[in-house]
């Protein structure tokens, strides 16, 4: 099959297309014949060397995934060859320990992160991931949107409603709004009732988020502080809830924005870099600091039937060749897509 092999860490050219030996799947996996796979800032900083656990060369990047079944193994049941399905981000979870069985597979001891480590990701024409990590796409959703409904769409889900608790009539910031995972955390949140404030650093971008569904967008420049005009926007209190999808550049802008009693969710970080912070700023004001980390299976499935209804729009960016790879990472590593682009394996030359 073809794929995109990346041997070292380095910038956008150690993506290159080669052949590889496809994999068999296992009694318990299925072998999907990838249409779409979304190119995540994940898959950024794991290929330049900022993001190191968990991961071994040579890969084959890639979690972000929908496509066909082309192999059944022979413990699956419930699924049919052909059948267009989506994947969480993982490729194997145990299914059977206390977090599994509580619906936290994220945790679960056993995970392995798909296109961390090894040649089996979405990069390529065809990926192994077992049956208890695959979805079912709904009629009406396609490949390149279901692709990206885990990661960016079930994300943010949980990030907003399962771990932030967001309610209506709430003020919400969404940081990093222009992105694959903030398009979608500006919807949800005010799907969720809750008025929205969206922080964006490039002005293009303005009217997408607005179309998204925020209340008030902020444009500032990287680094910049914007919680005086969120002060400002919610006469001086602050907001209920921060949805965090950029990290430790923006964390004192966030913690400033926050009200008393409020809660910040971390979901992103984009570099390497640490944040010194002092525990009484929290604890005098009653703020928790919460972390949304992935998406279970169930929330893949409400992110997919939220799409199917209309009520979520996947921000799918341009589709790219396998050829492309290196391409659409400097794009995504400069800032500059809007919402998520997407691998298409079987466009090729």
């Amino acid at each position: 099959m073809q794929a995109v092999v990346v041997e070292r860490t380095g910038p956008p050219d150690v993506l290159r297309v080669a052949e590889v030996a496809a994999r068999e799947p296992g009694s318990r996996e299925i072998r999907i014949a990838v249409a779409a796979c979304g190119v995540c800032f994940h898959d950024v900083v794991v290929r330049n060397g900022t993001f190191r656990r968990g991961v071994g060369m040579p890969l084959i990047l890639g979690h972000e995934i929908a496509g066909r079944i082309e192999t059944l193994g022979s413990a699956v049941t419930g699924f049919r060859i052909g059948d267009l399905v989506a994947t969480t981000t993982h490729s194997h979870v145990c299914g059977c320990c206390r977090h599994c069985r509580g619906g936290r597979e994220t945790s679960c001891p056993e995970r392995v992160f798909l296109g961390d480590a090894g040649l089996n990701g979405g990069y390529a024409e065809l990926v192994c991931v077992d049956a208890d990590a695959v979805v079912p796409v709904p009629a009406g959703v396609a490949a390149e949107e279901a692709a990206i409904a885990a990661c960016t769409i079930g994300t943010q889900l949980n990030a907003v409603r399962d771990v932030g608790a967001v309610r209506i009539g709430e003020r919400v910031l969404v940081t990093g709004a222009g992105g694959g995972l903030g398009l979608h955390g500006v919807q949800l949140a005010r799907l969720a009732g809750a008025f929205t404030i969206a922080v964006t650093t490039t002005a293009a971008k303005a009217a997408r988020i607005r179309e998204a569904g925020a209340d008030e967008v902020i444009i500032v420049e990287r680094g910049g502080d914007f919680s005086p005009e969120v002060r400002r926007l919610t006469g001086g209190r602050g907001v209920d809830a921060v949805i965090d999808n950029v990290g430790s550049q923006v964390f004192e802008s966030a913690r400033r924005s926050v009200a008393d009693d409020g809660r910040i969710v971390l979901v992103g970080q984009l570099t390497g870099e640490f944040m010194s912070i002092n525990p009484a700023q929290l604890f005098l004001r009653n703020v928790s600091i919460r972390s949304a980390k992935g998406v279970s299976r169930s929330q893949l499935e409400d992110a997919l039937e939220l799409m199917a209804r209309g009520r979520i729009r996947a921000a799918v960016g341009d589709g790219y060749r396998l050829e492309d790879a290196a391409v659409a990472h400097r794009l995504v590593e400069a800032g500059l897509s809007t919402g998520r682009l997407v691998l298409n394996p079987g466009r090729h030359g």
